[in-house]
């Protein structure tokens, strides 16, 4: 007994010894008022902008407004305790993000707290939810692909990796179905995937989850989830804490894509908070920096050079339309932020024409140069063909075909339309495209009625896997297509075709 005493006693004397018994020096301001999420703060004169705040009853918050006598705070916590007359403490802090391998399979908010029941992040570091994108000389060229395994968008629309491509369109048009096949088709890939759900409601987020979850690579996918149902400034800091997680990877040479559902969200919830912390309002009633608030999340998207490591993230924004209104505020924005738009037609989803992408008002402005040889060799001429097929259906409803070209040509688009309908999770493998484009323009399928093309295309890839093995491989290994691999592969849906119903041609 003595001698645990003394054991005792030593350690308290230990543990006193390391107490700092100094002056220290706090700073200390007063709720003034709150409501709807946000709360006016005096007495921290020297807040800083984006200062992370604690008060007294637990909650934090950030700085958003600065005032010459006040604070604008905008709370990231349910605020129902926060009363007038509450302390708040400065923490001299910005809103970090954990960032990490721990993070990958996890379901977080955009704090990194754990929203799927598991254990505490084991995260490696916290990195600011604002930093500053890659400056010009630390980029390289978008070179490299990011294959998404959907046909109209992989020939026609390749992205690129470190590429900004804005997947646009009105209400349940199949924006969100686009970004999750890409997320799938990345299963056989290097990159890592990040999911940001901004204000989406929580069966919607739950069904993205899911999918990922039976069919792609959940294991190198992050999901950061701020529901409609999230506190404003979670909301607001979601795709910024997304970006923060994906630049831990791009900055160790790795690669990552950034899917955010959707910006649009994402700008009124700034708008409501801008208007709650008395911003002059503008346009449609958006704060003058809203521009600048997209630009700078976007930015920080970016293929880096060598020196600098070579990685890349690229960047999925998505945005919603309201009757099509591609002029409207917040859209034309994003489309002038953006590397190119695939844009869905809610007449073409309604007709069953899916993915609905409007081929004639989507771009990818850099993704031509990342997109692979062997399918810039077999799609050159695909959307010039389908474009004119377009022009001349609206023109042969007032009357008859006129000469065996057009009859040809109306063919030849009609095959093209039903090669493009392409049902969710059915992905393609560049060998798949490269065969059926190939065989395309060869005409093999002028001769197949349009409504076998979908059981041509499923049938396929065991097809290849099959018979054409070597082409298979070769493919899948960056080999360069031959002319007698194009020859082969051509056969190989001829052959198929043949056993539909088909003649030869």
């Amino acid at each position: 007994m003595p001698d645990e005493a003394s054991d005792w006693l030593t350690r308290g004397r230990e543990a006193v010894a390391r107490v700092d018994l100094g002056p220290k020096v706090e700073t200390v301001g007063r709720v003034e008022s709150f409501a709807d999420g946000v709360a006016f703060v005096s007495g921290l004169p020297e807040a800083a902008l984006n200062e992370l705040l604690r008060f007294e009853s637990g909650q934090t918050g950030f700085a958003l407004a600065l005032e010459p006598d006040r604070i604008g705070v905008v709370l990231l916590d349910a605020g129902e305790a926060i009363e007038a007359g509450e302390r708040v403490f400065g923490t001299r802090e910005v809103a970090r993000a954990p960032v990490g391998h721990g993070l990958l399979g996890r379901i977080v908010d955009p704090l990194g707290r754990p929203l799927d029941s598991g254990e505490p992040i084991a995260a490696e570091a916290f990195h600011p939810l604002e930093r500053p994108a890659p400056s010009i000389i630390a980029r390289d060229l978008v070179s490299e692909p990011v294959e998404t395994g959907i046909l109209v968008v992989d020939s026609m629309f390749a992205l690129g990796r470190g590429q900004r491509e804005l997947i646009i369109g009105d209400r349940a048009t199949g924006k969100t179905s686009i970004a999750i096949d890409a997320i799938i088709n990345q299963r056989h890939s290097d990159i890592i995937c990040v999911y940001v759900a901004v204000g989406q409601r929580a069966t919607a987020v739950e069904r993205a989850i899911e999918a990922v979850r039976a069919k792609g690579p959940m294991e190198r996918t992050i999901f950061v989830v701020a529901s409609a149902a999230a506190p404003p400034g979670l909301q607001w800091i979601a795709p910024f804490a997304g970006l923060t997680m994906a630049e831990f990877f791009r900055d160790r040479g790795g690669h990552a894509l950034v899917v955010i559902d959707d910006l649009t969200k994402h700008a009124a919830t700034h708008r409501e908070l801008a208007l709650l912390t008395h911003e002059p309002p503008g346009r449609e009633a958006y704060p003058g920096d809203i521009f600048y608030v997209h630009a700078r999340l976007l930015e920080r998207a970016a293929k880096l050079s060598r020196e600098f490591g070579g990685g890349s993230l690229t960047a999925l924004p998505i945005a919603e339309t309201d009757a099509g209104n591609l002029s409207a505020y917040i859209p034309t924005n994003l489309i002038s932020i953006t590397d190119g738009q695939i844009v869905l037609d809610q007449r073409l989803f309604a007709a069953n024409r899916r993915p609905a992408v409007d081929v004639g008002l989507s771009v990818s402005r850099v993704g031509g140069k990342a997109q692979p040889e062997p399918l810039q060799q077999v799609s050159g001429r695909l959307r010039l063909q389908y474009s004119q097929f377009l022009e001349l259906e609206m023109f042969t409803r007032f009357g008859g075909m006129s000469s065996a070209h057009i009859k040809s040509d109306m063919t030849r688009g009609e095959r093209i339309r039903a090669l493009l309908i392409q049902p969710r999770f059915a992905l393609l493998r560049l060998v798949d495209q490269v065969a059926l484009l190939a065989a395309l323009e060869a005409g093999v399928m002028d001769a197949l009625p349009a409504d076998a093309i979908p059981a041509l295309r499923d049938r396929l890839p065991a097809h290849l896997d099959a018979t054409a093995p070597h082409s298979v491989v070769a493919l899948a290994q960056g080999a360069q297509l031959d002319e007698a691999m194009r020859d082969d592969l051509v056969a190989r849906v001829e052959d198929l075709a043949k056993g539909l119903g088909a003649p030869r041609p």
